[in-house]
């Protein structure tokens, strides 16, 4: 039997289960033995009657006899037999609604029966026990550790089982995947010995030993694939990407500004820094909660890249998104130009010789006047045009807006720097058109806190810098889970605050009724911006309700946020289009309904709307029943208030394939455990590396 054999070649079933298999997308004897196991049940240990526990699960061999079907009121039948074991006690076996098993066993038949015994007045009764007759072939179902499959509509575990165990000679057919060097090295058992050991385990550390085989595999080649990507990218050495670190403009950048940048934000800077003093093309992800301050990060690089006059583009993924960083970018390059031209600020810069020397002989007197633009869907015609002239001329510095600025019609001068915000998901696409536009150093920034390990999973080709601190003395935002029946109380407390001057944004799951939208089927009682804009406009006539969701356009998004930028209303109801990068210091409350149907991760970064001013801010958690006011994910935000732990509970309750799309049909539990830790990872990134340096020496001449 070969491994590409079609099942219905080999299976003894019907085509309804073939069609269910290929539904599952599996066609062949190889693909079945892909499919595996999730969990296992230690059935090894055979006990008998008098030794067994009411109430446990047990396995007990022995011998059936006295057969019957039993009719019982409604037309329905049982089939019950008297189970003798090996000592001489004696059950009761009961199946209900199976007639079927009457045909399977025969009175004087040694079986193994797993289940439970129960007490039913003076009888000891098996109930619905699985069974399995001895016949001198090692048992499937039972007196083993026995796998457990994942299950479908018409494939059971049990129909399973049985299959393998006719594949099973298959699997000497397996190849192997990893190199052997690096199978000897890490001490991993053999692939097809791996499969083997997870289809007919014959003990619990054979298992643990193929399940982590299986894991590194997985994580070597997500590593092997991203050092790869990574050594395409930076293939091509360039002297024009060295862009020397100017420590004094950093500092100088640093005493521009009203607070005190923290730990984490400068060894970011120095991390990125360093990497564009290279010859080659920087891959690096920053990683940063919400409000740690990537933003100065980006602004301290593009200032370096400023002063040896290269150019910097920043895509952000949507337009308001793009307008609030123009705008916010310009601020501190302007602030930073206008303190460099007191000349007390060179006194302590001139006795150092760490920057590139300007013509004055006064290094930071050099850094020019930021010329910033802004390019985006609603630039008119004439005024994108004069961009992409200055772009391609070198007039235009720095250019901010959505990934439309690395369309083939936009040239660059002297590309140096790439930022992507919010967008680590940066395909092979954009890298090719970067790579066209001159391989320019790329730093990819995040808002979604993802646990270290994954992260160098997940993200591999990207070099990592964290944020783990918050800049300033920001305080915690107070995070609330709300049951329907306590709606009227936090409401009252919404307009005294909204009497007070601050504001108040509720997001909803949907823009319209479940009944009218495109969505799958969801609750009626789920809210939706439109009827929600309504019921607060009824609920609170003495104030202004503004309504924001993707359907709007760009221009229509951006003239909404500006008008509750300046408290033109007190609510802004919205979909979860806020989510990135809005900020509105005066706002103070954020109210999400149906919180419930939000992640982890999307709940912090709504949350991270607020507390971005002076005053105390809240986050009210609003569920659709009371029962989900108690859940453990939502209690979480009430405790934590850091994106990273979140992040970690996130993965506990999840597991990584769910939050990382790592899961697949087949894969055990115990491996995608497996996938998020720290020294698998370490040591599977440490083989890849090795693997690929020794195939590039191999290449390598003499």
């Amino acid at each position: 039997m070969e491994l590409s054999t079609p099942l219905a070649a080999v299976l003894r079933t019907t085509k309804d289960f073939v069609a269910a298999l290929e539904q599952m997308n599996i066609r062949t004897a190889g693909d079945l033995l892909l499919y595996l196991p999730r969990a296992y049940e230690d059935l090894s240990r055979m006990q008998t009657v008098a030794t067994s526990a009411i109430g446990e699960k047990v396995t007990i061999r022995g011998v059936v006899d006295q057969t019957k079907i039993v009719r019982i009121r409604g037309g329905r039948q049982i089939v019950t037999a008297r189970f003798t074991d090996r000592d001489g006690a004696t059950a009761e076996a009961v199946w209900f609604n199976q007639p079927h098993i009457k045909r399977m066993i025969t009175d004087g038949d040694e079986v193994v029966l797993t289940g439970r015994l129960a007490l039913k007045g003076r009888k000891i009764q098996f109930q619905s026990p699985v069974f399995e007759k001895q016949t001198g072939r090692p048992l499937i179902h039972s007196g083993r550790l026995v796998p457990v499959y994942p299950q479908h509509d018409r494939i059971n575990t049990r129909w399973l089982r049985e299959k393998m165990a006719l594949l099973k000679p298959a699997i000497s057919h397996i190849r192997e995947t990893l190199p052997a060097a690096v199978i000897k090295e890490e001490n991993l058992m053999g692939r097809a010995a791996a499969i083997r050991a997870l289809h007919f385990p014959d003990d619990p550390a054979a298992v643990g030993r193929a399940t982590e085989r299986l894991a590194f595999e997985k994580i070597y080649c997500l590593q092997r694939s991203a050092l790869e990507r990574k050594r395409e990218w930076q293939a091509a050495r360039q002297q024009r990407l060295c862009t020397p670190m100017n420590v004094e403009l950093i500092r100088a950048l640093f005493r521009s500004l009203k607070f005190t940048p923290t730990n984490s934000q400068k060894v970011a800077i120095y991390e990125i820094l360093r990497d564009m003093e290279k010859d080659v093309p920087m891959s690096r992800l920053l990683e940063g909660d919400v409000g740690s301050g990537k933003t100065l990060v980006a602004v301290a690089v593009m200032a370096n890249v400023l002063l040896h006059h290269g150019q910097t583009a920043l895509m952000v993924p949507t337009e308001v998104l793009a307008r609030q960083h123009s705008s916010g970018i310009a601020r501190l390059l302007l602030n930073l130009h206008g303190y460099l031209q007191k000349d007390d600020v060179h006194i302590e810069a001139e006795r150092h010789d760490s920057a590139t020397p300007a013509a004055d002989g006064s290094p930071l007197r050099a850094f020019p006047l930021p010329r910033l633009a802004l390019l985006t869907g609603s630039t008119s015609k004439s005024e994108a045009d004069a961009i992409r002239v200055g772009l391609a001329s070198g007039t235009v510095d720095i250019v901010v807006g959505t990934h439309a600025l690395i369309e083939d019609k936009i040239a660059f001068r002297d590309l140096r720097l790439v930022i992507v915000d919010e967008q680590h998901r940066f395909g092979v696409l954009q890298r090719k058109r970067l790579r066209e536009k001159g391989s320019p150093h790329f730093l990819s920034m995040t808002a979604t806190p993802i646990p270290r390990t994954l992260a160098l999973t997940a993200y591999g080709d990207h070099d990592l810098s964290v944020l783990l601190e918050k800049p300033g003395r920001r305080q915690p935002i107070h995070t609330k889970v709300v049951s329907p029946d306590d709606r009227g109380t936090v409401e009252r407390f919404i307009d005294n605050q909204i009497g007070e001057g601050r504001q108040v944004f509720v997001i909803c799951p949907l823009i319209e009724a479940a009944g009218t939208s495109n969505e799958a089927y969801v609750p009626a009682e789920v809210k939706n911006v439109q009827a929600e804009t309504k019921r607060l406009s009824d609920e609170f006539p003495r104030r202004k309700i503004a309504m924001l969701h993707g359907r709007l356009t760009s221009r229509e998004k951006q003239a909404i946020m500006q008008s509750f930028r300046d408290r033109q209303s007190d609510i802004l109801v919205s979909t979860s289009v806020i989510e990135v990068g809005i900020d509105v210091p005066n706002a103070t409350i954020i109210c999400i309904e149906g919180a419930e149907r939000f992640g982890l991760a999307q709940l912090h970064q709504l949350r991270g709307r607020v507390g971005r001013g002076d005053h105390k801010s809240h986050c009210f958690l609003f569920t659709t029943s009371r029962e989900q006011a108690h859940s453990l994910r939502l209690k979480a935000m009430e405790q934590h208030d850091s994106g990273f732990m979140l992040a970690e509970i996130d993965l506990k309750l999840r597991g990584p394939g769910e939050l990382f799309g790592l899961r697949q049909s087949g894969i055990p539990d115990a491996e995608s455990c497996q996938l998020i830790k720290p020294e698998l990872i370490a040591r599977a990134r440490r083989a890849a590396e090795q693997e690929l340096d020794m195939e590039v020496g191999d290449r390598i001449p003499g």
